[in-house]
């Protein structure tokens, strides 16, 4: 049974959680991306939690700007340190003996996740990434390749000071959109049933401005005219480098982050397990549940 409660954190920010699991077990934390929240990780949650799968703790916060979690106003408050800062207190909080078995994000949970396992490797004993670009292949590609920059166009409407109000708008036909653009429909992976679309209102209803301001808040975007953005960056090798054992499992079908950006992974990874999904989207959480808790339960018992 999935357990849900507002847990604070020490310096100000209450973070809305799902878990599964006995307190003082080994620790799953999964992050979610945008426009999602922490129940797209419920079938894993309830997988993991029992004796034959390990028996872990499994905790999903909404990340701040998320569902009932905090919500800053300040686009600075969704600068990638105050992500981190969120998380690494939850894991003290949730894990306070041992470092968490596993770190899985997806998404803009991802980009979180990149960050703490370069800046606090300690938090955790492996990182596993679905389908959220590493900031240094992500750089890159955003500089150089102008099929990852046309893919990425997105990010620079999501900046537009009235992207929450057009998003709303026609019963937030635009994030529909976004999902139906990768076969979520009765057409293709069928995932995105009446259902289904409830829980996501249910989010949305609270609120998009805090999803917003990820993108809002971070340069790794598209650049354009007046707005230099990914192109005047530079990320020192030694702020970019992975050195938990780390699995990327990656939907190939993924239009908005396409397989240039797993290429040279390993050059800031040096133990990387690279699993890729011909037939699998961005949303491939949704799609193949089962793909990918096989995947992370063969990349936990290593």
């Amino acid at each position: 049974m999935i357990q849900t409660w507002l847990q604070p954190l020490p310096h100000g920010i209450t973070l809305s959680c799902r878990a599964t699991g006995e307190r003082g077990r080994p620790v799953l934390l999964f992050l979610h991306g945008f426009p999602e929240a922490a129940f797209v990780w419920d079938e894993l949650l309830e997988h993991y939690a029992r004796p034959e799968h390990g028996g872990y703790r499994c905790v999903a916060p909404n990340l701040r700007g998320y569902e009932r979690s905090s919500a800053p106003a300040e686009v600075a408050a969704y600068r990638a340190k105050h992500l981190v800062q969120d998380i690494a207190a939850l894991i003290a909080i949730e894990s306070p003996q041992a470092p968490l078995a596993c770190l899985v994000a997806h998404d803009w949970g991802g980009a979180v996740a990149w960050n703490l396992a370069n800046q606090l490797p300690q938090l955790s004993q492996k990182l596993a990434i679905i389908n959220s670009p590493h900031p240094g292949t992500f750089l890159r590609e955003l500089q150089r390749n102008p099929k990852q920059q046309a893919a990425s166009a997105y990010m620079n409407f999501l900046i537009r000071p009235d992207a929450e109000k057009l998003l709303a708008e026609n019963d937030y036909r635009r994030l529909w959109d976004f999902f139906l653009g990768m076969g979520a429909g009765t057409g293709g992976f069928g995932w995105l049933t009446e259902a289904m679309k409830a829980r996501y209102r249910a989010v949305w209803d609270q609120g998009l401005s805090g999803g917003c301001n990820y993108y809002r808040a971070s340069p790794l975007r598209p650049p354009r005219a007046g707005d230099p953005a990914a192109s005047s960056i530079e990320l020192p090798r030694e702020m970019i480098t992975i050195t938990l054992p780390t699995l990327v499992l990656w939907g190939l079908g993924d239009t908005a982050l396409p397989p240039e950006l797993i290429e040279g992974l390993d050059d800031y990874i040096p133990q990387l397990t690279l699993e890729t999904v011909p037939d699998a989207t961005h949303w491939i959480v949704h799609e193949q549940p089962q793909r990918v808790i096989a995947s992370l339960q063969k990349f936990l018992a290593q």
